[in-house]
């Protein structure tokens, strides 16, 4: 019997190449792109993502504004999650983790930088709050060393993926953008690797930044924290899935 968890993966594809309205395909874009956008300080609704995902265009009240960023990244997001469901099956990679990059932020403002990097390693010092982060000139390094030993786990379980979040997290190689490609990451290696995928969500995300930032000396608040989401990704899973294609 195929299991829950590779029941949601088969029916993402399956949407997906159908262009299905309404299943749990475009309801994880919608639910994905408007959570990760807006812990990262997107001011757009839900609805509102919702409607550039329905019908490519937005709804503003005539006494509103929208950043013009907020909604290319939103876009982006969605064509982003296209190519992660695409080649979820294939082992993570540092050109597969730039062209996520790559992918979100291409026609933003950043991308006008000169200094600003699209699809590649950070040119300057960059912080998480007040942590830092491995520095420009290390970056490459330290993503081969955290690929490489990653790569080579025989069997990759819940834990390993939320410890290659936080080192990743860690190492911070993108100037901007790197909670957005670390989510889709993992989002990615759950759809790999037969574990219950899931979205942080931004009602939580105060329980999301503490598990990364104590997670060097407790992992279990973002372990549980991230339980938690797959709680919730379960629940939405299920209405479409027939119970009876769950596995153990």
């Amino acid at each position: 019997m195929v299991s829950f968890n590779r029941a949601i993966f088969e029916r993402l594809r399956e949407e997906r190449q159908m262009r299905l309205n309404g299943g749990l395909y475009h309801q994880t874009q919608i639910v994905f792109a408007y959570n990760t956008n807006r812990i990262e300080g997107s001011r757009l609704t839900e609805e509102q993502t919702r409607y550039i995902y329905e019908t490519r265009t937005i709804n503003i009240a005539p006494d509103e504004t929208a950043n013009v960023d907020d909604i290319i990244e939103t876009s982006n997001h969605f064509t982003c999650f296209d190519y992660m469901l695409d080649h979820a099956s294939e082992e993570l990679s540092e050109d597969m983790i730039k062209e996520y990059h790559r992918l979100l932020k291409r026609g933003t403002s950043d991308e006008l930088k000169d200094w600003f990097r699209v699809g590649d390693y950070k040119t300057k010092p960059n912080m998480v709050s007040d942590i830092e982060t491995t520095p420009p000139a290390k970056v490459a390094a330290a993503m081969n060393i955290l690929l490489y030993s990653y790569c080579n786990i025989n069997s990759v379980g819940f834990e390993d993926i939320i410890d290659f979040h936080y080192r990743f997290e860690s190492i911070h190689p993108f100037q901007d953008g790197n909670g957005r490609v670390g989510r889709l990451i993992m989002f990615k290696e759950c759809l790999a690797n037969d574990v219950l995928p899931f979205i942080v969500r931004d009602e939580q995300k105060q329980f999301y930044y503490r598990g990364l930032k104590e997670y060097h000396r407790e992992k279990g608040y973002l372990l549980d924290t991230c339980r938690t989401f797959q709680d919730q990704y379960e629940k939405l899973a299920a209405y479409f899935i027939p119970q009876e294609k769950k596995g153990d």
